[in-house]
């Protein structure tokens, strides 16, 4: 995006507005409407301009399980943890990952300890590595939600079609709309609306939240991540619910379509399919993971690569899945801050640069 079209969406002006009109429209009612994101830039934007401190004390805004590192379980920490420290082996991972805290150690600190664990910018880099260390196993850590499967999707292939056979993924993908789902059925969060993800939503498309409208009457829009996005998908589930209305709309059109990319729903219905995933916070949700299909089932380092993985425990004190559940703010947790930075994180929620604690770390209220 250019400057000149990037200043536009965060014209002083245009957002005043929007927050003069959200204020218009809430104003006389008797409670406060709550509207949960769940996708982590959202969350960091909310954060970084301040969105919070615009709008009326009518409108709540609740960050929900948007980050993928911040959702996955301590227990795959720990197998990944269990891979690394096995000889012939190098274990391939985004960034993110490397500071997340297993249930006694982390990637950090195993590769501090002399394993071979190596940072990639895409699965495919992964792959590369496989190719050239043909004597040697890849364990590739594959988390993410739609956004990110689709590309793991292709990569697997593309090792099916090379025959590279010393790849692997240990998948941990998750889908969105099902938890959306679970958390509307929380009386504790009445949640009144979703601000939808954006990439997700690239993927599936709007009409992906269809259910949560007519069959549970939770109003939905799709929006971007600059200001005006944010309050102008804020706006319109208030007037949707002003006016009695539950239905989807897509704010994000100028990305986001009502069928999303097909193409990447085909390479994930023919390399995954649908399975029950465990959510750091939310626990067991049936449905709501991708697990790699039989017919690729020699890529899946969990049914191809056996390792002996530790008792999951989880840290401590740490309140992140209550955060991830949204029913307290970072600020609720007594370790935020503290105990617990980003240099030195006690819970997962304080690693990601998507995680709600560290946006609130690093912008502040």
């Amino acid at each position: 995006m250019n400057r000149s079209l990037l200043d536009e969406f965060r014209d002083r002006e245009l957002v005043r507005g929007l927050a003069e009109l959200i204020a218009r429209l809430v104003e006389g009612r008797d409670r406060p409407l709550s509207f949960m994101e769940v996708c982590g830039t959202h969350t960091m934007s909310i954060y970084q301009f301040g969105i919070r401190s615009l709008l009326p004390p009518g409108v709540r805004l609740i960050s929900g399980p948007g980050c993928p590192v911040c959702v996955t379980p301590v227990g795959y920490v720990d197998r990944s943890v269990a891979y690394a420290r096995q000889p012939e082996t190098i274990v391939a991972t985004f960034g993110d990952m490397l500071r997340v805290p297993g249930s006694t150690s982390s990637l950090m600190q195993e590769r501090a300890r002399g394993a071979d664990i190596r940072i990639v910018y895409s699965p495919l880099d992964a792959l590369a590595l496989a190719d050239k260390n043909r004597e040697k196993r890849i364990i590739f850590l594959g988390v993410g939600f739609e956004t990110t499967a689709p590309t793991i999707a292709g990569t697997i292939l593309s090792a099916a079609e090379r025959d590279i056979d010393n790849f692997f993924v240990l998948a941990a993908h998750k889908t969105i709309p099902v938890p959306m789902r679970i958390l509307s059925d929380d009386p504790e969060l009445a949640i009144d609306g979703y601000l939808c993800p954006a990439h997700v939503s690239a993927i599936i498309g709007a009409e992906a939240y269809r259910f949560l409208a007519e069959e549970q009457r939770v109003p939905c829009v799709v929006t971007g991540f600059e200001p005006t996005d944010i309050l102008q998908g804020v706006a319109m589930l208030v007037r949707q619910v002003v006016e009695g209305r539950s239905t989807v709309e897509n704010q994000y059109r100028r990305f986001v379509s009502p069928e999303g990319n097909r193409k990447a729903k085909e390479l994930l219905s023919r390399v995954f399919v649908p399975s029950d995933a465990v959510w750091r916070g939310l626990g067991m949700i049936p449905g709501s993971g991708l697990d790699i299909a039989p017919a690729f089932a020699r890529y899946d380092a969990e049914k191809s690569v056996p390792v002996e993985v530790e008792a999951p425990q989880e840290p401590d004190g740490c309140l992140c899945g209550e955060v991830l559940k949204g029913k307290i703010t970072p600020f609720d947790c007594p370790l935020f801050g503290t105990t617990c930075t980003p240099e030195q994180p006690v819970g997962a929620c304080m690693v990601s640069s998507e995680g709600s604690c560290a946006a609130a770390y690093k912008y502040g209220q």
